[in-house]
């Protein structure tokens, strides 16, 4: 089966940086997209983050973007977010997850299949 565990998490002071990494197993790593979300006590899941299966196509949320970097290393089977200029607004559980289809790369948190545990993040000010 299809397993995802994230790694990386950790405190860090309001405009620092840390690098979350994810790892897939169970299937063709290369053949599928993967995505970052966060959810914050009292608060939904969001979408922060999206890669297709090559790394070629991304997207990301308006309240990361230029800020986060989303990338993947295929022969590692490993998926990474780039997190810098962190903000107290940023803390939250931090989950990597991927679909069943591979012909997706999805921007919504009800389109994906596969979740990790999450890596928590702590920003202090």
């Amino acid at each position: 089966q299809v397993q995802v565990v994230e790694s990386g998490g950790g405190l860090v002071q309001a405009g620092g940086s840390l690098r979350l990494s994810c790892a897939a197993s169970g299937r063709t790593f290369s053949r599928y997209a993967m995505g970052w979300f966060r959810q914050a006590p009292g608060k939904e899941r969001e979408f922060l983050a999206a890669i297709g299966s090559s790394g070629g196509i991304t997207y990301y949320a308006d309240s990361v973007k230029g800020r986060f970097t989303i990338s993947r290393d295929n022969a590692k089977n490993t998926v990474y977010l780039q997190m810098n200029n962190l903000k107290p607004e940023d803390t939250a559980l931090y989950y990597c997850a991927t679909p069943r289809s591979s012909l997706v790369v999805p921007r919504r948190v009800e389109d994906y299949d596969y979740w990790g545990q999450g890596t928590q993040v702590t920003v202090s000010s």
